[in-house]
């Protein structure tokens, strides 16, 4: 697997990223029950509009299995989506996107939510030493969990 950054303003890669995102967050709103999530409803044009960095994760067939997007400013990386996908699941593709972009926040705060019962991509989260911080019921009947993980600063001390 081959982790490479990417942009859904390339064609056909933008397509591809659509499909891509639509699949995952169908397994998602499964899993919690609910079908109002966001991307799941965007359109190309959307997705082109939202201001995200991407990483793309590419097979030996050269197809698009996985994805991450975050924004970032100063003092923090908020990883807006996770993507894998679902014929790809619980092979390490979600785990190694989100390692490469806790390797690039150098030091920062880095963020995520989630749906509240979305179990799979609590425990990655958790996995990787993000902590609970809170839950918001973001449109009424649907609940997000938001986690934050503390990282270490040039000096060694910890902000969070």
């Amino acid at each position: 697997m081959l982790i490479t950054g990417i942009s859904p303003a390339e064609d056909p890669l933008g397509d591809e990223l659509l499909t891509l995102q639509k699949a995952a967050y169908a397994i998602e709103a499964g899993l919690i029950k609910d079908d109002r999530i966001p991307p799941l409803h965007e359109s190309l044009a959307d997705l082109r509009a939202q201001p995200l960095r991407w990483l793309g994760a590419v097979d030996e067939d050269e197809r698009l299995v996985g994805a991450v997007a975050w924004e970032e400013s100063d003092d923090e990386v908020d990883v807006n989506r996770l993507l894998v996908h679902p014929g790809a699941l619980r092979r390490g593709i979600g785990r190694a996107l989100v390692k490469e972009v806790l390797a690039g926040a150098g030091g920062r705060r880095v963020v995520v939510a989630t749906g509240r019962d979305n179990a799979p991509a609590r425990r990655l989260y958790e996995g990787l030493g993000f902590a609970l911080v809170g839950q918001v019921e973001v449109i009424p009947g649907l609940w997000i969990v938001n986690y934050a993980l503390l990282q270490a600063d040039p000096a060694g001390s910890f902000q969070g």
